[in-house]
């Protein structure tokens, strides 16, 4: 079953127009970072305003330190989100990616990541904390996995009809169809309640 081959957790939540909080899971770290930012037709809310912003959201997900980002390390970041958003789209519609974002996520995954490492060891092996950029080469990479051959088909967009999310279906029997079923899920299900009830004849 193709999953994200990143050891951490996927999924964040999000809040709607309405108020209301709801979880999504995209299946894939890299897709996690790209919703950072809007992706597609979807409305999305910007989180990366400021350097700062970059820092607390890699260190609430990375399981080491990571240096505090720079305003160039937001510029790069933003750059590799954005590449990605678009890959999503385009492997959701059945279309090819963009060169210029394929050679740009290339690129960072090219570049040293953060190494994995055991724990309970008694030296201290390599940096105690890492660079924003490897933490970019790990998504990077992660993105790498997320558009391999392996995930043909398994990249769909929500099947709302006035919702645009992506996300990377890891469900083994790849029936997956929403992007929440807290969200898209269940307002499908009222609207089918409702339709059957406006069928049913009058007692």
């Amino acid at each position: 079953m193709p999953v994200s081959t990143v050891s951490i957790p996927v999924g964040q939540w999000f809040v709607s127009p309405e108020g209301t909080r709801w979880w999504f899971d995209s299946g894939s770290f890299a897709l996690d970072f790209a919703y950072t930012g809007r992706v597609g037709e979807e409305p999305g809310l910007e989180q990366l305003h400021a350097p700062d912003d970059l820092t607390a959201w890699l260190g609430e997900r990375f399981p080491v330190a990571v240096s505090p980002a720079r305003s160039r390390d937001l510029f790069d970041a933003i750059s590799l989100r954005d590449a990605i958003g678009r890959m999503a789209v385009a492997a959701s519609r059945g279309a090819e990616p963009r060169a210029v974002d394929l050679d740009l996520v290339n690129l960072y995954a090219a570049t040293p990541d953060i190494p994995p490492a055991l724990a309970g060891g008694s030296r201290q092996a390599g940096r105690s904390v890492h660079a924003v950029g490897q933490a970019l080469s790990t998504i990077a990479r992660d993105a790498v996995d997320l558009f391999d051959a392996s995930n043909a088909g398994r990249i769909r967009e929500c099947s709302g009809s006035d919702c645009a999310f992506v996300y990377l279906d890891t469900s083994r029997a790849a029936s997956r169809r929403w992007c929440s079923m807290q969200r898209c899920g269940n307002r499908a299900k009222v609207r089918a309640h409702r339709a059957r009830k406006a069928v049913q004849p009058a007692a």
